[in-house]
């Protein structure tokens, strides 16, 4: 309507317009113009970028989850096998760089090392918990950063959980239902039985059977193939009927017929790990890697971590609408935040400040009662001695008479004994006189 209106005001205004086919020269496209193109810039920039996908395998120490991993990516990945004297659960992780055509995958594996080898495992599903929690809190750190570089930034979150199931051929461990059901709400578990062959198909297909009524009767929440989209919904919802997926993995290569397969050798016969008669090691690489991947990529970030972000935003105070139910900007969030820790800070400031005061008054009380003792004390040491010397002055006084009298006497026996000495020699001057006579 706009370019009508326009052309019309040119030809009011006596402007030349030349129609086409009279005599104007048409210029060929080189190629489509559209803006259904837009898909194709899509996948060109995303495979210039790459993928990464990120598994877990969780199960017992022992059946093949490095095996099956070499068997699912036909590929040896690097890693040393783990023993059955682990003190506690340790999750390693690896990460692979891998190409198919012009396709590159960054993939990750992570196995749980020395899980269910403990004698109390009680506590065996915390350590995955955590990795899972750690990924997801990695995640929201980068997200809540000012300058995001999300484009470049390695995700480690969790996109499937290979859960592995010993062939026992009776029912679950509690260890097994106690840890899906502590991860079914943070990762997308597909269980698989591992080492399928150990037991008979008739076993087997009971054993799948047993498995799924436990695991709905414990309420533990698998992933599901999705069946929404159309292309897909046929034989997604036809592997879905097969969970539990029974597995072998083998990276050894036997010549059968004309073709080099992977395959098992036992003494009674050889198991194909390819062939859909022997096990469902094509479906679940069918499922997880061919049909699924991206769907398992989206589960985790729509699901499983908006489930972990909402639950630690909200830790963290922030809300979406006010107790008025009226929606709340992040701003006045950070407001309404602000405002609350500073108030409780001044509570905080107010109370420390008091205690303070209370603690210098007694103190204070404590000096004054520990001066008001020093003056006591100082006060009995004083007189004891003003005593000690009174008792020392008059012992000196008593000393001091005595040594006058004592003085005394000597003088007086002094004085008698010179007057005896007198008299002694007048005698004998009269006795010489009177010899002399």
């Amino acid at each position: 309507m706009e370019a009508e209106a326009n052309s019309g005001s040119l030809e009011d205004s006596g402007a030349f317009i030349q129609r086409p086919g009279e005599g104007c020269r048409t210029v060929p496209l080189a190629g489509h113009v559209g803006f259904d193109s837009l898909p194709d810039q899509l996948v060109n920039k995303s495979v210039s970028q790459g993928f990464c996908f990120n598994i877990l395998c969780v199960g017992e120490t022992g059946l093949g989850k490095s095996t099956l991993m070499d068997t699912l990516f036909n590929t040896k990945f690097e890693g040393e096998p783990a023993t059955h004297t682990q003190p506690g659960v340790q999750l390693r992780s690896n990460t692979y760089d891998l190409q198919e055509s012009n396709v590159g995958l960054k993939l990750t594996i992570v196995s749980t090392v020395g899980f269910g080898d403990q004698i109390n495992k009680e506590d065996s599903y915390k350590p995955i918990v955590e990795f899972i929690d750690a990924q997801f809190e990695a995640y929201l750190q980068e997200e809540l950063k000012i300058r995001r570089v999300l484009h470049s930034y390695h995700d480690s979150r969790i996109h499937a959980c290979l859960y592995f199931i010993a062939p026992t051929g009776h029912s679950l461990k509690s260890l097994d239902l106690v840890t899906m059901k502590k991860l079914d709400s943070k990762v997308n578990i597909i269980p698989i039985i591992a080492k399928s062959d150990a037991i008979s198909k008739s076993e087997l297909t009971k054993f799948k059977i047993k498995i799924t009524s436990e695991l709905v009767s414990n309420g533990v929440q698998i992933y599901q193939f999705p069946t929404d989209d159309e292309s897909v919904a046929e034989i997604n919802g036809t592997m879905n009927a097969h969970l539990p997926f029974a597995v072998i993995g083998s990276t050894e290569e036997l010549k059968i017929g004309n073709k080099m397969m992977k395959a098992r050798q036992y003494p009674w016969g050889t198991v194909q790990v390819e062939n859909e008669a022997h096990c469902d090691f094509v479906k679940l690489r069918e499922m997880l890697i061919r049909v699924n991947m991206e769907d398992l990529r989206e589960q985790t970030h729509s699901r499983h971590y908006e489930l972990y972000r909402r639950c630690k935003l909200e830790e963290m105070g922030f809300k979406d609408t006010d107790p008025d139910s009226k929606p709340f900007s992040l701003q006045e969030t950070y407001e309404a935040k602000r405002n609350e820790f500073l108030g409780e800070l001044q509570k905080k400031e107010e109370e420390m400040r008091q205690m303070f005061v209370q603690r210098v008054k007694e103190k204070e009380a404590e000096l004054k009662e520990a001066e008001k003792e020093l003056h006591e004390k100082f006060d009995r040491l004083k007189k004891l001695h003003q005593d000690e010397k009174k008792k020392l002055e008059d012992k000196k006084k008593c000393l001091d008479d005595e040594v006058n009298a004592f003085k005394q006497r000597k003088t007086a026996a002094e004085l008698l004994q010179s007057q005896g000495s007198q008299a002694g020699g007048s005698q004998t001057l009269k006795r010489d006189k009177e010899k002399k006579n």
